[in-house]
């Protein structure tokens, strides 16, 4: 990787966030911080909201190369549209490729080929609109999550623990666009961990005021409590070699964060991989990255570094 010491070898960094995508506040809020970070560094970095505003500034050749913080898909980043965008312009950007960011935003396809590999995984069924979800959830057995297939920030997610309550949380998820997976709940602790340039950071054990890590908790409680590293040292190393292969195995380069369950008996199982994870003061790769010694300039820093592989494309 290379290592840059000089801002002015970055150019003219366009900081892309907002867009049309569900997770728009979210992006915004993102965009802000890591816009300032690179600021402070003294880089030359201005921001931008959306696709198409990155359209016409690359057709002017206003900017160098593009720091992607874009959460989401259908106008957001993650899901591979930006990034084909990017490759056929010849702009530099950070994050995951277009196979890594398409394959991370759909639950599903990720959950099949981390199984292919021998990773775990909740157990799951896929569900389209019309299906039925009563004999899915039998198969599975309650409780489920239910939750659109190609979503994030816990956009459209039940937990269902009675069959009455199924046909309500299909409609929630089905109000978003593709698939809906059904997940086995698993019950237990829920934990992140970052993987910054294919390296594992440091887990997070994540303890929600209320039952589990809403929205609400993601973003606007001030109660939720990280613990960082979530692990005794020796399940730490296991997670963070598990991380590194799912990061891997669904294609991930740059950075991205790995969110995973651990149940009452200790075991593992991987929910999901996010390849332009949140930077707000509430997000979890920031808090992942400084018990790693790395500070959130730093950080930024470091993402944007990994946009020079890219450079010779």
């Amino acid at each position: 990787m290379k290592r840059i010491k000089n801002a002015a070898e970055f150019g003219r960094v366009a900081v892309l966030m907002g867009g049309t995508s569900s997770e728009r506040e979210v992006s915004l809020n993102s965009g802000a911080n890591v816009l300032e970070a690179l600021l402070a560094r003294g880089v030359d970095a201005q921001a931008v909201d959306g696709i198409p505003a990155l359209v016409e500034a690359l057709h002017q050749k206003k900017f160098d190369r593009v720091f992607n913080i874009l959460h989401g898909t259908k106008g957001g980043g993650e899901d591979g549209i930006l990034q084909g965008l990017c490759e056929a312009m010849q702009v530099p950007y950070t994050g995951s490729d277009v196979l890594g960011s398409a394959l991370s935003m759909d639950k599903i396809r990720t959950k099949q080929v981390w199984l292919s590999l021998g990773l775990p995984t909740p157990r799951y069924a896929r569900l389209s609109v019309g299906d039925d979800v009563h004999a899915a959830a039998k198969s599975l057995g309650l409780p489920v999550i239910i939750k659109p297939s190609c979503e994030g920030s816990s956009v459209g997610v039940s937990r269902v623990f009675n069959d009455a309550d199924l046909d309500a949380a299909v409609e929630l998820a089905a109000r978003y666009p593709g698939e809906m997976l059904m997940e086995q709940l698993i019950e237990g602790g829920e934990y992140t961990i970052g993987v910054l340039e294919g390296k594992a950071l440091a887990s997070i054990h994540i303890v929600p005021a209320g039952e589990y890590y809403d929205y609400h908790s993601k973003y606007i409680s001030d109660e939720t409590q990280y613990i960082c590293p979530g692990l005794p040292d020796a399940e730490e190393k296991i997670v963070q070699q598990l991380a590194e292969k799912a990061f891997a195995g669904a294609g991930c380069s740059g950075w991205a964060r790995i969110d995973f369950m651990r149940d009452k008996n200790g075991g593992i199982f991987l929910l999901e991989a996010n390849t332009a994870p949140g930077m707000t003061s509430h997000s979890l790769m920031p808090k992942s990255a400084k018990a790693f010694g790395i500070d959130f300039e730093s950080l930024c820093w470091r993402i944007l570094e990994s946009s020079f592989a890219r450079d010779a494309a």
